[in-house]
C-alpha cells in the first residue's frame, strides 16, 4: 500500500506573508483543518494556519514568510503520510489502493489492473487495460462483489450479468 498521500497542489500565492493557495484532491476539503503537517518535494512543513474558501484552501506553512518565497512553490503537490489521512468509513477505500487491483469475474477471467476510478457524480468507474483494451466497471453493489486490498484484487460479477 501506498504510504504518501498527495491531497492538493498549490495554484498561486495568497497575500504578502507567505500563504499558499491549494487546490484540493480530498473529498473533504475540511480535512485540511486537521493537519499538523505536510510534505512539499520531500521536506516537512509544519501548517501554521488554514483557511477554507469555496474550492479551495488557504495554507500558512511555518518557514514560507512572504511572497518571493511562497511563488517558489507554485504548482507543487501537497503531501501526507498514510498515518495522517482521514479514516474512511467501512468498505470505502483510497484511489492510490484500488490503481494496480487486478479485475476478476466470478468465473476467474482477469479484466485488467486498475489504472484509474472515474468519478461521475452518480457512482465511480474503475478503468482496467488489458492487452491495450479499455475496461469500464461501475462500481456499484451487485456488481462489484468483493475488493481486497492486501491481494490487489476486486472481484465482479460475470460480464453477461451487466453487460
Amino acid at each position: 500500500m501506498k504510504e504518501i498521500f498527495t491531497i492538493g497542489k498549490i495554484s498561486t500565492t495568497h497575500g504578502v506573508k507567505g500563504e499558499v493557495k491549494v487546490i484540493s484532491y480530498s473529498e473533504d476539503i475540511n480535512r485540511f483543518k486537521e493537519l499538523k503537517e505536510v510534505m512539499i518535494d520531500d521536506k516537512t512543513y509544519e501548517v501554521e494556519n488554514v483557511k477554507i474558501q469555496p474550492q479551495k484552501v488557504i495554507l500558512k506553512l511555518k518557514g514560507i514568510d512572504d511572497m518571493d518565497t511562497a511563488i517558489r512553490y507554485k504548482e507543487k503537490l501537497i503531501k501526507i503520510h498514510r498515518k495522517d489521512a482521514i479514516e474512511l468509513p467501512e468498505d470505502r477505500y483510497f484511489v492510490c489502493d484500488l490503481i494496480g487491483c487486478t479485475l476478476k469475474s466470478e468465473n476467474g477471467d482477469e479484466h485488467g489492473k486498475v489504472k484509474d476510478v472515474i468519478f461521475t457524480g452518480s457512482n465511480d468507474v474503475y478503468w482496467a487495460k488489458k492487452n491495450g483494451e479499455d475496461f469500464l466497471v461501475p462500481a456499484l453493489e451487485g456488481i462489484v462483489l468483493d475488493i481486497n486490498i492486501e491481494d490487489k484484487t476486486i472481484l465482479i460479477r460475470d460480464l453477461e450479468f451487466w453487460m
